[in-house]
């Protein structure tokens, strides 16, 4: 039996799946309805997702309704914010400039050996932390 390749998908993609305006939209949808694929995400990606649609769209029902899908597609488990996790965040954070958000991305992504997709190209993509979801599908 092979083993799925396992992606980290940060809010930003789960929001262009979502958003038929976003440059990522088709291949967002495609990465996250890829059954060959593991997709993990944070417990902090469902406060980002949230936050997202309510600021661009003022839609409460669909922030849940996209936060229940992100929590169902990744098998209703979410990475989990520990103490070696905050530590490996803010070197990561001092070492590439980045948010403690992105940071923890990264921090994870390293920690599990999982790619991190992201739609963040200035300050993932750019730093080689990160792919892009065309490069992911």
């Amino acid at each position: 039996m092979r083993t799925k390749r396992a992606l980290l998908i940060d809010s930003g993609v789960w929001v262009a799946s979502r958003d038929d305006e976003d440059q990522y939209h088709g291949v967002a949808r495609e990465l996250i309805h890829d059954a060959d694929v593991s997709l993990m995400a944070l417990d902090l990606t469902l406060y980002e997702v949230a936050n997202t649609v309510v600021r661009r769209w003022k839609d409460p029902e669909w922030a849940a309704v996209a936060c229940r899908s992100v929590f169902r597609r990744c098998d209703q488990r979410l990475v989990e914010i520990d103490l070696d996790l905050i530590c490996s965040t803010a070197e990561f954070a001092v070492e590439y400039h980045l948010t403690s958000y992105d940071a923890a991305y990264v921090a994870v992504a390293r920690r599990h050996d999982w790619t991190l997709v992201s739609t963040d190209i200035r300050d993932l993509v750019s730093q080689g932390l990160a792919i892009t979801p065309d490069a992911a599908v």
